[in-house]
Formats: structure tokens, C-alpha cells, sequence
């Protein structure tokens, strides 16, 4: 596997504003479903979507939120979020490239999809804690990946939700999802902080 980086999803953005058919594409409209049923039919307080890429599951999400931060790595995939979720005037596009701060300390919901195998073990660590201080005890988090290698991935597919939520450093459970052959979405609910070690 070759990583891609932050350029080469630019450089895919900037050819092509869907590039994986994630709009149209009648997976990803299922896969879009499945997340939506895992975040719960709201109103939820305010919600993070971290890497929205062109937006096509934050113009979903946005309906469902009183306050939307959807973040993105790119210049140009944050444009195309806008223009996703500009009739919406609660959600919001703004460019994080991960790890790295949030907009707000707090958040009653985040949304992960189709981003951590992108990131290098250390960094998905880092944005693991970062997500664990995020989010308000009773919170959700919505994990939606691959469950096969990518020829661009940085670490594989296989466990890494399991990978992740051991970094959050909360109590959690994992509650109702989905799966395919091909990708698997996980409904977590956030528990108090662990305690310190020692």
C-alpha cells in the first residue's frame, strides 16, 4: 500500500467533485443509510463530521443537527461541502486536516467515515484522544469504514475500529450497525473518562 495524502485527495477533488459516486452511487447511498440510523433520527445538539470529503454525508447529517461542523483536510473538498450544505444555514465547512483542533471543545455527536486507515497509526491515536475529549458523556460516535485494503490506505482495514476506540480513553459501548462484505458502520456511545493510569 502507498498512503495517499492530503494532495492527492485535492488533486482528486479538483479533477472530479465526486470522484468515489458517493452522491449517486447506490452503496454509498446505503452505506449513507446506515450512518444516519447510527447517528439516530435527532434533533442532535451539535455534531462534528471529521474529513466530509465533497460533503455528500454532510448534506444528510446537516437535517438532523442544530449545529454542524463538517471538517475537511482540503481546500477543495471544503468547497464542495459548502455547496452541499448551504441550505442549511446551522452547518458549516471549514478545512481541519487531521490530527488537529476541533471547532468547538465539546460535541454531542461525531461522525468518522471512510477516514482512519488514511492516517498513520500515531496520528489516528492523537485524533482517537482528541475525540474521546470531544465528546459529551451519553455522546455518540459513528465509525463507518472499509472493512477490505485499499491500494492507498496507511494501515489496513481489518479491526480498525477496534484500533481506534482504544485510544479514546472513555468507557464505551458499541451499539447497533451494520455490515457488508465490503465496509462495516458502528454506533458507539461515549461513556465518563477512564480514569488516570496509576
Amino acid at each position: 500500500m502507498t498512503a495517499i495524502g492530503l494532495d492527492g485527495f485535492a488533486a482528486k477533488f479538483a479533477a472530479d467533485g465526486d470522484p468515489w459516486d458517493t452522491f449517486a452511487g447506490r452503496d454509498e447511498a446505503t452505506k449513507r443509510a446506515a450512518i444516519l440510523h447510527a447517528l439516530g433520527p435527532g434533533p442532535i445538539g451539535r455534531v462534528l463530521e471529521l474529513a466530509s470529503g465533497n460533503g455528500s454525508n454532510s448534506a444528510a447529517i446537516a437535517p438532523r443537527a442544530l449545529r454542524l461542523d463538517a471538517t475537511e483536510g482540503t481546500e477543495e473538498g471544503t468547497r464542495l461541502t459548502a455547496r452541499a450544505v448551504a441550505r442549511w444555514p446551522r452547518a458549516c465547512a471549514s478545512v481541519l486536516a487531521l490530527p488537529g483542533r476541533f471547532p468547538r471543545v465539546t460535541y454531542d455527536a461525531i461522525v468518522v467515515a471512510e477516514l482512519l486507515y488514511y492516517l498513520t497509526p500515531r496520528a489516528m491515536a492523537a485524533l482517537a484522544a482528541d475525540v474521546g475529549r470531544a465528546l459529551r458523556p451519553g455522546g455518540r460516535l459513528v465509525l463507518a469504514h472499509h472493512r477490505i485494503d485499499y491500494y492507498d490506505f496507511a494501515q489496513h482495514a481489518a479491526g480498525i475500529h477496534g484500533r481506534f476506540l482504544a485510544g479514546i480513553g472513555r468507557e464505551f459501548a458499541v451499539g447497533e450497525g451494520r455490515r457488508t462484505a465490503s465496509w462495516i458502520v458502528e454506533a458507539v456511545r461515549i461513556g465518563t473518562p477512564s480514569p488516570p493510569a496509576g
